[in-house]
């Protein structure tokens, strides 16, 4: 079977440091160009837009889109009209909205769209929702605090209106609450911290619930220094449970489960290049939702101007 042949449109730091590794490990995958204004690989063909790769680059299969959510759905739009198959990066876009219209096309033009939420694919998350299914759950706690200066140095972007803010990193804890958790999940109350000279916010503090009146508490933050915190806590009737590291960890009780090396976008690749040879398609807006409905709840306070400096 031919591999698929992969572009890359928006070559920024998550590009460079996990798409681009993450092709070269999966077998059945190729990347054949990237499409961006500003950097290139060398070795690759280059070009500016995705506009201008469609019309004069090399045959592609499929695109990962890696550029700000503000501008995914017109491109993604563009790339399904041209016959490709779509990644889009997390979030899959700036709106829950706008998502629909994509799968609709994907459908019609018989391709796929793969909505990712690449923490998904950490090493502990699916053995969680494993040994949780057989258990009782009574409390939640999420703390998800990391340094943007670190993460998403010189992205003015996250900042902006429809760039999500510090939900950027806090929907990768509310990707992984929507898959190990057994019912559907929604916002009670959001606290919102917006610096004086932002548009997102830089921290927030949210508390979640179901059907059963589950206890969910998270606790999101763009300003940690030093070590970072991607931590999901859980009470059970069986002891507690914990996923670490962004879910690159499982503890139950006194017992190590998982403690593997990050491997997701490997696996968010190959469940792309099998999506592809299914033209099947992956579209989950639960996190999205969620992070929407923050918004629509959440009391918004103001505090100190954030500088992207240290």
């Amino acid at each position: 079977m031919n591999p698929l042949r992969v572009a890359i449109v928006g070559f920024g730091k998550i590009a460079r440091d996990q798409h681009v590794p993450a092709i070269s490990a999966t077998d059945g995958v190729e990347l054949v160009a990237v499409a961006s204004r500003n950097a290139s690989l060398p070795g690759i063909p280059h070009a500016p837009t995705l506009d201008e790769l469609l019309r004069s680059g090399p045959p592609v299969d499929a695109v990962a889109l890696c550029t700000p959510p503000q501008v995914r759905q017109a491109q993604a739009a563009t790339a399904l009209a041209a016959g490709k198959h779509v990644m889009l990066e997390k979030p899959p876009g700036a709106t829950v909205a706008e998502i629909t219209p994509l799968a609709t096309a994907a459908q019609v033009a018989r391709r796929t769209l793969f909505a990712t939420w690449h923490s998904r694919f950490a090493p502990a998350v699916e053995p969680a929702r494993k040994l949780l299914a057989g258990r009782k759950i009574s409390s939640v706690r999420i703390t998800w605090k990391e340094d943007v200066r670190v993460w998403h140095p010189g992205q003015a972007w996250i900042f902006e209106a429809g760039g999500l803010g510090v939900f950027d990193p806090g929907i990768n804890a509310l990707s992984i609450l929507t898959r190990i958790l057994p019912q559907p999940l929604f916002v009670t109350s959001a606290e919102l911290a917006f610096p004086a000279n932002r548009d997102a916010p830089i921290a927030a503090k949210l508390a979640l619930s179901d059907a059963q009146g589950l206890s969910i508490a998270a606790e999101f933050d763009f300003r940690q220094t030093g070590p970072q915190s991607w931590d999901i806590e859980i009470e059970t009737d069986g002891g507690p449970v914990t996923l670490s590291f962004g879910g690159a960890k499982l503890r139950a009780g006194d017992r190590q489960l998982v403690d593997a090396p990050d491997a997701e976008y490997a696996g968010l690749y190959r469940r792309f290049r099998d999506l592809a040879a299914a033209g099947e398609s992956d579209v989950d807006l639960a996190p999205l939702q969620l992070v929407a409905d923050a918004f629509l709840l959440g009391r918004r306070r103001t505090v100190e101007p954030f500088e992207d400096k240290a």
